[in-house]
């Protein structure tokens, strides 16, 4: 990803030759204050983007837009060109492989720009960036995205080493779609003539194929993924639990069993030594639940159910022994 002060200088170079024509790196240079070989960097960035920029060094020499090339963008909005910025994320790109070539996307579009709109395009990239990942997590590993990537691409079925818990299978996917949710990827495929979701930092092992499938004509990516989460919100294993807490710690709370919870949660009436509050929740996995809720450390306790509790004692009590306390 180009930095935002070098994609502006950039910009200017190409519009310079678009207006000037043959030029010297020299007449660049004191044009747009930089060295001379800053110069020949920016036309090598350019001509790496795919700009048909030629240049000769030497006495005689002169930099020069192939064919009088030209890039035009017209019926563009100020709200549209300001969207078209905001729409790179350059930490997926770059997973997909595609990190030179949206940087140069966005180069082209800059340059293409009426001068009013590629004002506002260049000041919104200096002032917003999106990053799709959450706090605290590292990006998956994910070795094998780009040739999914290509398969989805090129409808071509691949077959997949999954890891699944703590055995590897084996899989005959035709691949329909990537998603990416919350920083994680998923690739969207046909497996046993059903459509299925896998992680793709899960997959081991990738062997394309060379024929081509027949995409399912009424399939639509976004329509899907819509109604897997939904589907997954709906039917996630829950269980009621209730517990008091120290009100200082809300947030660490809503961060072990999520927001959604804790937002929804019913307030017990009830006289606490401690002044902590009395909560009644429904949060989801209950299998996970008293680790979660050890988290919160002694600034919790877990009331009901009492299995609930007895599994966080339980477990609780496991760490001691394994951190050798008496």
């Amino acid at each position: 990803m180009l930095p935002p002060m070098r994609a502006s200088r950039l910009v200017q170079l190409l519009l310079f030759l678009q207006t000037r024509g043959r030029t010297t790196a020299a007449v660049l240079a004191a044009e747009l204050e930089v060295s001379e070989r800053t110069i020949h960097l920016d036309v090598d960035a350019l001509s790496a983007a795919g700009v048909p920029i030629y240049a000769e060094r030497g006495p005689h020499g002169g930099i020069q837009l192939i064919d009088g090339y030209r890039t035009r963008l017209t019926g563009l909005t100020g709200d549209e060109a300001e969207a078209l910025f905001l729409s790179g994320l350059p930490g997926p790109a770059a997973e997909l492989g595609l990190g030179t070539v949206l940087a140069a996307a966005r180069l082209k579009v800059l340059a293409a720009l009426p001068s009013e709109l590629r004002v506002r395009a260049s000041r919104l990239v200096e002032r917003f960036h999106l990053d799709a990942a959450g706090w605290f997590h590292t990006s998956e590993e994910v070795p094998h995205l780009a040739v999914l990537a290509d398969a989805v691409w090129e409808s071509r079925p691949v077959q997949v080493t999954y890891r699944r818990g703590d055995r590897a299978v084996e899989r005959a996917l035709e691949p329909l779609g990537l998603v990416l949710k919350a920083g994680v990827w998923y690739v969207v495929a046909t497996a046993d003539e059903q459509v299925r979701t896998y992680r793709v930092s899960r997959i081991t092992h990738v062997e394309p194929g060379t024929e081509v499938f027949a995409r399912p004509a009424e399939f639509g990516l976004a329509a899907y993924w819509a109604e897997s989460i939904s589907a997954y919100e709906r039917d996630a294993p829950r269980i009621a639990i209730t517990i008091r807490i120290d009100p200082a710690v809300i947030g660490v709370l809503a961060d072990a069993v999520g927001s959604q919870a804790v937002r929804n949660a019913e307030r017990i009436a009830a006289d606490d030594p401690e002044g902590w509050l009395h909560l009644r929740m429904t949060v989801d996995w209950p299998d996970e639940v008293p680790g979660r809720l050890l988290s919160l450390g002694s600034r919790a306790e877990i009331l009901e159910p009492p299995e609930v509790r007895e599994r966080a004692v339980t477990l609780a009590r496991r760490v001691l022994e394994r951190h050798g306390a008496t």
